[in-house]
């Protein structure tokens, strides 16, 4: 898959794993679409290293759903990050 095919693929993986996870999550769209890139790659490197799957290309569903569930995790340690760094502040 090209860079541009990565990046959008992530841009994308990261809005819908916003509209999928339940609640707000800190932060605006800029930073749910570079985390959504971050999980994307997070996502094919433990695919590959754990189950030996990657990317096969920008329209497999493999492809999406690995860019998917990294953009939920990344998202979800995020939203663990910063709302710990809140709670802290306002003790």
């Amino acid at each position: 898959m090209s860079f541009l095919g990565f990046l959008l693929l992530g841009l994308i993986a990261g809005a819908i794993a916003k509209a999928i996870l339940p609640g707000r999550q800190g932060g605006g769209w800029v930073i749910t679409l570079i985390l959504g890139v971050v999980g994307a790659l997070l996502g094919g490197w433990i695919g590959g290293a754990i189950f030996g799957v990657g990317y096969d290309g920008f329209f497999s569903i493999q492809s999406w759903l690995i860019a998917i569930v990294g953009s939920i995790v990344v998202l979800l340690i995020y939203g663990l990050i910063v709302g710990r760094g809140k709670s802290r502040s306002r003790a």
